[in-house]
């Protein structure tokens, strides 16, 4: 009857310490940006790429654009993006849900970085510790080689 009841009372203190465990959560995606994102952040859900009015959903890997007035979740960039260069090109870091639905606001607020090229740190250029070198997501795109200048946040 002891061993059942300190048996009992293990498993109590064993499912009422998961909870706690559970809610203990650390958000760090570094492994799945892609190596043309921007340098220097630990967490990223969305970048906005301000020269071709697109998003990328980091977690699903997925461009996100506007066509025939609808929004695409796409693994590719569309053809008439083909020659955009993902590493030259800005990317504004978003960390909220569905920013798609705030489009017409980014498009104005982030348009001063339309043609910002190479000046943005980008995480293959990068020397920083936290990005392991051919452990950062790829992307299915069709970035290109490109140059980096100095780094911006927003």
């Amino acid at each position: 009857m002891k061993k059942l009841i300190i048996a009992c009372l293990a498993g109590i203190m064993v499912f009422s310490a998961a909870p706690a465990i559970a809610q203990i959560s650390v958000n760090v995606n570094i492994g799945a940006q892609p190596e043309w994102g921007p340098a220097g952040y630990n967490h990223v859900d969305y970048y906005y790429l301000p020269d071709i009015e697109t998003y990328y959903y980091v977690p699903k890997r997925q461009f996100i654009y506007r066509e025939n007035n609808k929004w695409l979740f796409m693994y590719a960039l569309p053809s008439r993006y083909r020659g955009y260069d993902l590493n030259n090109g800005y990317k504004v870091v978003i960390n909220s849900p569905r920013p798609y639905q705030y489009f017409a606001s980014h498009k104005v607020k982030y348009a001063k970085y339309k043609g910002y090229n190479g000046k943005q740190s980008i995480i293959r250029n990068s020397n920083d510790s936290r990005y392991s070198k051919g452990n950062s997501g790829k992307s299915h795109s069709n970035g290109k080689n490109g140059h980096s200048g100095g780094k911006g946040k927003h």
